[in-house]
């Protein structure tokens, strides 16, 4: 049952403010792009490979705190836990603009990736707790197209930064954006979190909600397809500023590169909340998969036969394909794994994103270790786990793809 929003935050609000908090994870990952050759100089890291840490170690901090936030929100209710998070997010990014060295300046990475931890699992956790089924994906759909403005247009917001101001500033404008989007969250984000709904924090309970959430097939499989699937968009990510720079040659173009790619990914959304309610979220994401798949074995073909430089037209139009069929899948299959666990949407949350974050951060951090001056290691990133994600779906769903049995699909006219 879909619930009335509390007080008068409208829908369109709702969905913009669940956006806003989403957008503080991809923040602190996609401003940084354009800076990391500057950090790397300024603190000494002599391996280019080694400057992708900035990200992975944040990534890690990601993941493991969602562990600790989702028994929270269960517990306490979604607001203090979110309001805590961004607090911390604030404080390791101003922090982070003073660290003299490279190690100080990861371990504050980590700590700022576990206060946002609490971003990704509230916002989830809120949208479940009053939408369920094809308004759910309708809403998570429409809250990632907007979302999906801040990798549009963060790393030019980066390079606009480095044009007047040091490395450092960055981190001082991811802590100042936080802190608007945590104050609009504090005043107009209501508790959704039913009292009765309320689980005890103890190890029994924490321990409990976790058994239920991995001993679910269809929930836990399509959770791993979606880690299969984020480590391969965390391959690319890590190693992008190298591929369009040191590769093709964009510089300060890199940005429009990066933007035209999450442009298209913020229409795939806005389309999938047009058209789930007709077509069905398994019907989607199982084409949307499949498509990826496809589509990443052509690059990886293509990239083999031209020695690991296909031409830039070639690889980002591939690229942008492959990406548009992320944002269907994604969508989609991040619901249907949430859709059967609403009484525990918080632990459900908290241990999908753990697995999807650390797995995918691990998964795409090989990837993007890999990196040897071509674009293969990606491609071929993109078509291994592209597969792998196609197993998840199959054993989610018994073998049989395409069907929308227990869904409330429109019939098309």
């Amino acid at each position: 049952m879909n619930k009335p929003l509390v007080g008068a935050l409208s829908r369109s609000e709702f969905v913009a403010l669940i956006a806003a908090i989403m957008s503080l994870n991809a923040l602190a990952i996609d401003v940084m792009l354009p800076a990391l050759p500057h950090m790397g100089a300024a603190l000494n890291v002599t391996d280019d490979n080694h400057r992708q840490f900035v990200v992975s170690v944040y990534m890690i901090g990601f993941g493991l705190g969602q562990l600790i936030v989702g028994p929270l929100s269960d517990r306490f209710g979604r607001r203090a836990p979110l309001l805590v998070g961004i607090a911390l997010y604030i404080v390791a990014a101003v922090a982070a603009a003073a660290a003299p060295t490279f190690g100080l300046l990861l371990t504050l990475r980590f700590i700022q990736g576990l206060g946002s931890a609490s971003t990704r699992v509230i916002a989830t956790a809120v949208v479940r707790d009053r939408f369920s089924g094809h308004a759910m994906a309708e809403v998570m759909s429409l809250a990632f197209m907007v979302f999906m403005i801040i990798p549009v247009v963060a790393p030019s917001i980066g390079e606009v930064l480095l044009a007047f101001s040091p490395w450092q500033s960055i981190f001082l404008f991811m802590g100042a954006l936080a802190l608007v989007f945590g104050l609009w969250a504090l005043f107009r984000l209501p508790e959704t979190l039913d009292p009765v709904k309320r689980r005890p924090l103890t190890a029994e309970s924490i321990f409990g909600g976790f058994r239920i959430v991995v001993s679910n097939r269809m929930a836990f499989w399509y959770a791993m397809a979606g880690t299969c699937t984020f480590g391969a968009l965390f391959g690319f990510i890590s190693t992008a500023q190298q591929i369009y720079v040191d590769i093709y040659g964009l510089g300060v173009w890199f940005p429009a590169a990066f933007a035209f790619v999450a442009g298209l990914m913020a229409v795939s959304s806005f389309l999938n909340s047009r058209i789930v309610r007709v077509w069905g979220m398994r019907r989607i994401s199982h084409f949307a998969i499949l498509t990826f798949t496809g589509l990443s074995g052509i690059l990886l073909l293509a990239s083999v036969m031209m020695r690991g430089h296909p031409p830039l037209w070639l690889f980002l139009g591939l690229l942008s394909c492959i990406m548009f069929m992320f944002g269907w899948a994604a969508s989609n299959m991040n619901s249907l794994s949430l859709q059967p666990l609403g009484a525990i949407a918080g632990t459900a949350s908290s241990v999908f994103g753990f697995i999807q974050t650390l797995g995918g951060a691990a998964l795409g951090g090989f990837v993007g270790q890999q990196f040897n001056g071509t674009v293969v290691p990606t491609a071929a990133g993109y078509f291994v786990l592209g597969a792998m994600a196609v197993i998840c779906v199959l054993i989610a769903e018994r073998g049989r793809l395409f069907d929308a049995r227990g869904e409330d699909v429109v019939p098309a006219r």
